[in-house]
C-alpha cells in the first residue's frame, strides 16, 4: 500500500479488489474480512465507492463494476485503482527501454504510468493509447505515433481493423504490453478488439514485456491475447503468487 494513503483509503481498496476478485459479494462476508469495524463504517465504505463508481452496491451486497462481460472500465477509473502499484511497475520498466528504434506502447493504466515516466531520448514509440500520447506530449525527443481506427470512449484506445492495418509493415524493438486478467489458461482483456490489436503488436516485436500489478491474478476475463510461454519479462509489484512465479520459471519467462 501506498505510505501516503490514509487507513481508510487503504480499506476502500482492499474492499475493491476484494470484491473484484470474487465477482460478487455479500455483506457478511465483508464484515467477516473486517471484523472489527462496524457495519455503519463498512455500510459508509461502499456507499462511498458506488458513488466513486468502483463497485456496485447490490441488495445484501456488492459486485463487481466489471462483473458484466466484456465491459471495459473507464481509463481514469483504472489509473487510481493500485496506484502505487501501477507507480512501482513503471519505475521498474523505466529502466528496460531501449532507447532506440521503435517501441509499441499498449493502452492501459499502467502503462499510462509507464509513459509519464519515459526517459526523453530520440526514439520512436508507437501507441494506440490517447492517454499514452497525452503524456508522452511533453517529451521533446520522443517521436509519438498513433494508428489510425476507432475511438474507444472508455478506454480512450483507438482500436479496430484500421488501427491494425496501421502496424501491418512496422517492426517493433520492444512491446510494452498490458492486460485486464490472468488466471491459468491466459492474459485477457474485455474488449475483442483490443485483443486483437494486441496479439497483431506482439508478432511484430522482437521482445514482449508484460506490465501487470498482482491484483489481476486469478481474475477470468473475456478474450484472450497471450500466455506465459508468449512472453520475455513480466514486470510487477512484487505480490505475484508462487505458482504463477514457477509457470513462467517453466517458460524461462524474466519477472522483475
Amino acid at each position: 500500500m501506498d505510505a501516503h494513503m490514509s487507513m481508510k483509503d487503504q480499506r476502500r481498496q482492499e474492499i475493491v479488489q476484494l470484491i473484484d476478485t470474487k465477482g460478487s459479494i455479500s455483506f457478511r462476508e465483508i464484515r467477516d474480512r473486517f471484523p472489527t469495524l462496524s457495519e455503519v463504517t463498512l455500510r459508509g465504505d461502499l456507499k462511498q465507492l458506488d458513488a466513486d463508481h468502483l463497485i456496485v452496491r447490490t441488495y445484501g451486497g456488492a459486485r463487481s463494476i466489471r462483473y458484466a462481460i466484456g465491459v471495459d472500465i473507464p481509463i481514469n477509473q483504472r489509473i487510481a485503482r493500485s496506484a502505487a502499484a501501477k507507480r512501482a511497475i513503471a519505475a521498474k520498466v523505466r529502466s528496460l527501454v531501449s532507447g532506440n528504434g521503435t517501441i509499441f506502447l499498449d493502452s492501459g493504466s499502467t502503462t499510462t504510468a509507464l509513459a509519464r515516466v519515459l526517459p526523453d531520448a530520440r526514439y520512436t514509440v508507437f501507441t494506440p493509447s490517447l492517454s499514452c500520447a497525452n503524456e508522452l506530449a511533453s517529451l521533446q525527443k520522443v517521436t509519438t505515433i498513433m494508428p489510425g481506427g476507432t475511438l474507444n470512449e472508455e478506454s480512450m484506445c483507438l482500436e479496430g481493423s484500421r488501427a491494425i492495418d496501421g502496424i501491418s509493415d512496422m517492426r517493433f524493438e520492444q512491446m510494452f504490453l498490458g492486460a485486464t486478467a490472468y488466471a491459468e489458461g491466459g492474459f485477457t482483456c474485455e474488449l475483442d478488439e483490443q485483443a486483437h490489436l494486441k496479439r497483431a503488436a506482439m508478432a511484430r516485436s522482437e521482445e514482449i514485456i508484460l506490465l501487470m500489478d498482482s491484483s489481476k491474478i486469478e481474475r477470468r476475463g473475456t478474450f484472450m491475447i497471450c500466455d506465459i510461454p508468449d512472453l520475455d519479462i513480466v514486470v510487477s509489484d512484487g505480490g505475484l503468487p508462487q505458482d504463477f512465479l514457477k509457470a513462467c520459471a517453466r517458460a524461462n519467462v524474466e519477472v522483475i
